[in-house]
């Protein structure tokens, strides 16, 4: 008989009288890795947010034993209580605090009249900091000097340093290259053979495949079926299948090719760090794109690619900026955003929630937000209500937008339908030129391939399509021309023709090579 943690049993929560979960039930075997899969919107994470008390008891119908007790959690220090400890996507890090004080942040060392015992409190965290390999970080450094990768693993500490027993992860590999993925499932392991049970929850399939010893998959707010590791087939195709209830033969839509003439092109392009203007982040860069082209960039975490898109897009990025940039021949000056977006370029950032939408507005609101100074949307000052209605119905239709109305909250949506809402924005500014930094970021396998076809009908208009993404396979699959960039500089040009991840590996660590020299 197995030793079973946690046991949900008929889980029903709903929102404004519309399930996001139906009579969902689930065991958890004590010291297992045990992942959570399904499209976005399945409701993955809102079973979590009820295991944790974010949902509170009474939110919700059904029952929660734990350790074979039956718990009513009011909030989510109720659950911490117990041992239960949930690390969302978004990190609950504050970037001015010290590696140290985040760690204890809400469960601080105190001595005498509640004083924090620095001492000690450094003395933990040193500690605590071994065990997910940050033993040689100074934890006085401040946590916004981190990059994403090891601030991923400071919030793992930060869950270790409250006794955790049950560790719930929403996506935590989803900012991470495969690197610093590879290193924090390999402490989940560790922490495994410790006796820490967790939770995964993740769109990154080849992960999960490696990490989990079982799988429930969820779909539409309930469990299809639950794999098991040395039992049942634990491939990602048979995965997707039950995720989306369909056999997915091709994860790339096929497009025909049909590439005419240069574009968008950038001669000689430079950028230095906003807060330092001796660190030269983009260095010379030259690229062009075609209409009708998807043109990949590929890169290293950290080699320059965002701050190359972002540099480009009106200046929203970085100081001393200097080249040429053209569109159709012709010579612009993008010293704004505005003259950016005017110009006929769009960038679809790699943070939609802080850069691409507006969460407490509603889904006509942030479609509508990139066009509003047009005639279409606007007449002397006047917004045109009627025709931002329209438009958004339109494309909430057109590219499958799963949300009750184009005045539901933005917030309240899945994040591949946020992702959907943020192209819709661009789509209706018109553009000539798309930036898409991430597109797929965090959302699945069903939703990618909606937005791998958006791409697609982009191209088909005579577009010119610029993709930026983590993901070699994904740009392998969708792009023409891949540019690969090493430390701020094109390190090469490569026609997608029969091209392999390891080609492009090859360019990184040949320019590398150079820059050694």
């Amino acid at each position: 008989m197995p030793d079973i943690i946690l046991e949900m049993k008929r889980i029903t929560k709903s929102f404004s009288g519309v399930n996001a979960l139906t009579d969902v039930s689930l065991q958890v075997k004590r010291g297992e890795i045990h992942a959570l899969c399904g499209e976005n919107g399945a409701g993955k994470s809102t079973l979590m947010n009820v295991l944790s008390g974010i949902y509170p008891v009474g939110d919700y119908d059904g029952e929660i034993i734990y350790n074979g007790e039956v718990c009513a959690f009011r909030d989510i220090r109720d659950s911490e209580r117990k041992g239960i400890v949930i690390i969302h996507q978004e990190l609950a890090l504050s970037p001015y605090m010290s590696i140290a004080e985040n760690v204890f942040l809400g469960n601080e060392v105190t001595g005498l009249r509640g004083v924090i015992n620095w001492d000690k409190t450094q003395a933990r965290a040193i500690e605590i900091l071994r065990k997910v390999g940050l033993e040689d970080e100074n934890v006085g450094a401040l946590v916004g000097e981190l990059g994403i990768g090891k601030q991923q693993l400071v919030e793992i500490a930060k869950a270790l340093a409250k006794k955790v027993d049950l560790l719930i992860l929403d996506e935590p590999t989803a900012s991470l290259n495969d690197e610093d993925s590879k290193k924090l499932l390999n402490i989940m392991l560790g922490l495994k053979e410790q006796g820490i049970t967790c939770i995964i929850i993740s769109h990154k399939l080849n992960e999960i495949s490696f990490v989990a010893d079982a799988i429930t998959v969820i779909r539409d707010g309930r469990v299809i079926e639950t794999l098991q590791k040395g039992i049942d087939d634990f491939s990602e195709d048979r995965i997707i299948k039950g995720m989306v209830g369909r056999e997915m033969t091709n994860r790339y839509p096929e497009r025909e090719s049909n590439i005419g003439e240069v574009i968008f092109e950038v001669k000689n392009w430079n950028a230095f760090h906003p807060d330092d203007s001796k660190r030269h982040v983009v260095r010379g860069a030259s690229f062009n794109v075609r209409a009708g082209e998807v043109v990949g960039f590929a890169g290293l975490m950290g080699a320059g690619r965002t701050e190359l898109a972002m540099s480009l897009f009106g200046r929203a990025w970085g100081s001393h900026i200097s080249g040429e940039v053209f569109m159709r021949g012709k010579p612009l000056n993008l010293r704004t955003v505005k003259d950016a977006i005017d110009s006929g370029i769009a960038y679809v950032s790699e943070d939609r929630k802080n850069y691409g939408l507006v969460l407490i507005n509603d889904v006509k609101w942030n479609m509508t937000l990139a066009s509003l100074s047009s005639e279409r949307f606007s007449s002397y000052g006047t917004i045109l209500s009627n025709e931002e209605i329209l438009a958004a119905e339109e494309y909430r239709e057109r590219i499958n937008i799963k949300c009750s109305s184009v005045e539901q909250t933005t917030e309240s949506l899945s994040g591949g339908n946020q992702q959907k809402i943020v192209l819709t924005k661009w789509m209706l500014s018109r553009p000539e030129v798309l930036i898409l930094d991430e597109p797929t970021r965090g959302i699945d396998v069903g939703a990618k391939y909606e937005i791998y076809g958006i791409i697609n009908d982009l191209a088909s208009a005579g577009k010119a399509v610029i993709v930026i993404s983590s993901e070699m396979q994904e740009l392998l699959g969708i792009c023409d021309r891949i540019y690969v960039i090493n430390g701020g500089e094109i390190a090469g040009e490569l026609e997608n023709d029969r091209l392999t991840q390891e080609d492009i590996m090859k360019k990184i660590m040949e320019h590398s090579a150079r820059r050694n020299v």
